[in-house]
């Protein structure tokens, strides 16, 4: 198999050193797993080329319209519910895979076939991803039997608006970057102790209160900037980005951090801390001791209640509750905490102390609420400590071992691993010459050396394994500009991470592919680092 898919890159890779600059190359990002070059003459896309789609096809062929006139010049005619020579976009149920395509050049045209319409827009951004960059009046495509499906269904990546904001425009430029990659979950982490992100019309003070801070603290301790920093989406707003997310076959997760993680909130309503306040929305960076109080029941009903509108918001299957870093020194010495475990029955144990428990009751509360509007429950593999519902799905940052243990007790997992895939880590050894970063260090080629399938798991357990993704937290990421220098060129390697299958993986072959899809970065305004790629 690894013989065959070698002599088929060398294939497709002579066709494209051979073609001329206006030929299109299909060397593209995530590799499809199987391209066939067909005997026969290459297609000659012009200006005067129609594309025809199916009446449910009509956005995707909208968006096709967009990407060749703005990548290429061409200002192709669309006609909906027709057939004819050109560019053709159907649904073929036959396709195994939901998001599945096939993409077939001949003399008279290209048809993209998909299981679905994702299935069709992946076959889009392969066919637009295959065309040269630049003012064109022809591009000789060449013939070509492309077969192709990803290997996980969810293929993540992150974004933080809580540390910094990034606004509508910015959030749909991410997006769109998510979209060239293949990437079909974008988490959006919207609270933290630094900024309350979403507006919540129960509890108008999250915004007017949790949304801003007054300045910031410069890289870890240097002093503070004394800027004040803030934003947030209105509830209107969060849905035109996930309209627009839905209309690129992207589904937005939303992420409320809890029950640590929360000194934005308490900032906002200080009752629901463990002390009362008074507390300030954070400027600086770590883990504040500061968290919601286990032992105050309006604590659960301030949970249910933003829970309640984030769900009506999002249409997302999951919702994300957080988990992590919650610090239980509060709920040690508080009255109304410690009053509650009793109440609970909580009894210490050697493994698992009496706060530990609390915390899982408050998780597993969040999650049968979430459960009653047909939602399920990701949270940070911290939640692991606790008793679990049988549909919570662990997400895996501290390493592998989280996903392990998930996946053994039949929970469904996510691989985030810290180790390679927190691209607010360092790119480069020379951070000297580097944007200012939280630490690490994590090379393109690192991403790309990742096996998400760990040593000694069954078959069955594997099944558990959903997918993967990156994740960027933007304590150092001050501007969208710089965003998009720590995403790229590493969201390409985590898309054939995501994408193609492990024998089918080979970093030097990809670095050869790489340079076409940095020109599309090009064109399309995106900064990106350029260590592996100019």
């Amino acid at each position: 198999m690894k013989h065959f898919i070698s002599f088929i890159i060398m294939c497709v890779t002579a066709m494209c050193v051979a073609a001329m600059p206006n030929a299109a190359c299909f060397n593209v990002i995530p590799r499809p797993q199987s391209v066939t070059p067909l005997d026969g003459k290459a297609y000659n896309l012009t200006g005067k080329t129609t594309i025809y789609c199916d009446n449910e096809l009509a956005p995707e062929a909208g968006m096709l319209h967009d990407f060749i006139k703005q990548e290429t010049g061409m200002d192709l005619k669309v006609k909906v519910g027709k057939k004819g020579n050109g560019i053709f976009l159907a649904v073929n149920k036959a396709i195994d895979n939901p998001e599945g395509y096939r993409l077939k050049v001949g003399s008279k045209g290209i048809t993209i076939c998909g299981a679905s319409p994702a299935g069709v827009f992946y076959g889009i951004q392969t066919l637009r991803k295959a065309l040269p960059q630049g003012i064109a009046k022809s591009i000789e495509v060449p013939a070509v039997d492309i077969h192709d499906s990803p290997r996980f269904a969810y293929r993540g990546a992150h974004i933080d608006v809580s540390r910094h904001f990034f606004n509508v425009n910015e959030v749909k430029t991410y997006i769109d970057m998510l979209a060239l990659h293949n990437i079909n979950r974008m988490h959006m982490h919207l609270s933290d102790d630094q900024g309350w992100r979403i507006e919540i019309k129960s509890r108008p003070r999250l915004t007017e209160v949790g949304a801003w801070r007054n300045q910031t603290v410069i890289k870890f301790d240097s002093g503070y900037d004394g800027k004040p920093h803030g934003g947030f989406f209105t509830q209107e707003q969060a849905r035109e980005i996930v309209a627009y997310a839905a209309a690129r076959h992207i589904t937005v997760i939303p992420e409320i951090d809890l029950p640590g993680h929360m000194l934005a909130a308490l900032a906002a309503y200080p009752e629901l801390g463990c002390t009362g306040g008074p507390y300030e929305v954070w400027e600086h960076w770590g883990i504040s001791c500061d968290v919601l109080c286990a032992g105050n029941p309006e604590v659960l009903k301030f949970i249910k209640d933003v829970l309640g509108e984030i769900a009506d918001i999002f249409p997302s299957k999951y919702i994300h509750i957080g988990g992590d870093e919650c610090p239980k020194d509060e709920w040690e010495e508080c009255p109304k905490c410690q009053a509650k475990m009793d109440e609970l029955g909580f009894i210490e144990t050697e493994d698992r102390p009496r706060e530990e428990q609390m915390q899982a009751y408050i998780m597993q509360q969040a999650e049968a609420f979430l459960a009653s509007k047909g939602r399920k429950v990701i949270g940070w593999d911290e939640i692991l400590e606790g008793g679990l519902g049988p549909d919570v799905t662990i997400h895996s940052w501290r390493g592998m071992e989280g996903a392990i243990e998930a996946i053994k007790q039949g929970h469904d997992a996510i691989l985030s691993p810290t180790s390679h895939f927190y691209f607010d880590y360092y790119q480069s050894k020379d951070t000297d010459n580097e944007p200012f970063a939280i630490g690490g260090y994590i090379p393109v080629k690192k991403v790309y050396s990742f096996n998400p399938m760990p040593e000694g798991v069954t078959p069955e357990q594997a099944k558990h394994i959903i997918g993967v993704q990156a994740n960027v937290w933007s304590e150092f990421i001050p501007t969208f500009s710089h965003l998009q220098y720590m995403a790229l060129p590493r969201m390409a390697a985590l898309a054939e991470v995501q994408w193609c299958q492990q024998e089918a993986r080979n970093y030097s072959e990809f670095l050869e592919r790489l340079p076409q899809l940095a020109a599309l970065y090009r064109t399309n305004g995106y900064n990106y680092a350029k260590h592996v790629v100019k």
